[in-house]
């Protein structure tokens, strides 16, 4: 019979055995690199707002924090790929509201909020509604009346079908009562080439896709889609304020997979207010026409939920729909 050894030798080995190894071996998050998918090319908004959001972070959790652009499907591609990561912190994605409205007119494997977790909103911005200059309309108040006047007759340009300021501008008409008709294009680029071309005499776009025109005075702003513009913006009143009962605005935010521990996602909400209190993280969301607006993550996933269902009454309304 084998001696029997001591009740403390019994639990050192216990504790040494690979049982327990796991406990041992789970280290605090985070503890190796952080990646931020941009599920759109380089360049683009959101690349734009996730970059300097990416280098704060790192300096704050003191670990690499690394952006992959993972391009295709209006977004898709690489919301699919943060979908099916696993939600341990490590894989995270910036997008913006066009990542509201790829799930309503894609088919796409995954939900908003059923497959994400909504970590901290990051920034929003007003779109602008512009007419070229000798289109008649001074005020919103003479555009949607003109619109009344003539259902359908009033060209407006758009990025592409199902794109977000295809949305934004239905959303106009849906609140106005009024109907126009919807000319997309290959970009917002070529729009806005187009409208000062006269060829389509409205758009509603972003401040950067026209800032150069709108200063050169080739085009006219006449309201803006909601308040909040950043400082040196143009003047102008809202759609609101002219008497439309309608409000709109794109935002950028910060998304984990679902089912993200609690302790990660509270600990990265507040890094990533943190970085928004930057004065230069302000100057560069600024280039973009946004200012910080942070948020908890209950407050962002309140927005998207409202968002979502607004954005499926303008698709069924407007028969917003991609095949």
């Amino acid at each position: 019979m084998p001696p029997t050894l001591p009740r403390r030798a019994l639990l050192l080995a216990a504790a040494a055995s690979p049982l327990a190894a796991p406990a041992l071996a789970q280290a605090p998050w985070p503890s190796r690199p952080v990646r931020i998918v941009v599920p759109f090319p380089p360049g683009g908004s959101n690349d734009v707002v996730a970059r300097p959001l990416a280098e704060r972070l790192q300096a704050r959790l003191g670990q690499p924090v690394v952006i992959e652009n993972r391009a295709g499907a209006g977004g898709a591609i690489g919301a699919t790929a943060v979908a099916q990561a696993p939600a341990d912190g490590y894989t995270l994605m910036v997008s913006s509201s066009s990542f509201a409205t790829t799930s309503i007119t894609q088919r796409v494997p995954w939900g908003v909020l059923e497959n994400f977790t909504p970590v901290a909103l990051l920034a929003r911005s007003p779109f602008i509604v512009l007419v070229h200059p000798d289109f008649p309309a001074r005020s919103v108040t003479d555009l949607v009346r003109m619109a009344r006047e003539r259902p359908g007759a009033i060209d407006y340009g758009s990025s592409g079908p199902g794109g977000i300021n295809h949305f934004v501008t239905e959303y106009f008409c849906l609140r106005a009562g009024i109907k126009m008709n919807h000319v997309p294009y290959r970009g917002m680029p070529p729009a806005v080439t187009d409208l000062v071309a006269g060829h389509i005499p409205v758009l509603i776009t972003t401040m950067p896709s026209a800032a150069g025109v709108v200063r050169e005075g080739r085009v006219r702003l006449l309201a803006y889609t909601a308040p909040g513009a950043p400082d040196g913006s143009p003047p102008g009143p809202t759609v609101k304020e002219a008497g439309i009962d309608y409000e709109s605005d794109i935002w950028w935010g910060l998304f984990g997979p679902r089912g993200l521990p609690p302790e990660i996602l509270t600990r990265l909400n507040a890094e990533a207010n943190a970085a928004l209190a930057d004065p230069e993280m302000a100057k560069l969301l600024q280039t973009e026409g946004a200012r910080p607006s942070p948020a908890t993550p209950q407050a962002f996933t309140e927005i998207l939920r409202i968002e979502l269902a607004r954005w499926r009454e303008v698709a069924a309304a407007a028969n917003i729909k991609l095949d």
